[in-house]
């Protein structure tokens, strides 16, 4: 299973814009936020694994 590392970069309302971390890119994902911790901010930054985000510390 792959491991992802994101960072939000901004929320809008029921939705979050992640970008990622270990690749190259400046592409932005578009997540709801029902499937982020309730507690990011901007600037989070999150860690994907095995379809689940989790606060990385």
């Amino acid at each position: 299973m792959n491991t992802f590392t994101y960072q939000v970069v901004s929320i809008d309302g029921d939705y979050a814009r992640l970008k990622r971390l270990d690749e190259d890119s400046d592409d932005l994902k578009l997540v709801a936020r029902a499937l982020l911790p309730p507690e990011i901010t901007e600037g989070t930054k999150l860690l994907y694994e095995w379809m689940q985000y989790s606060i990385l510390e």
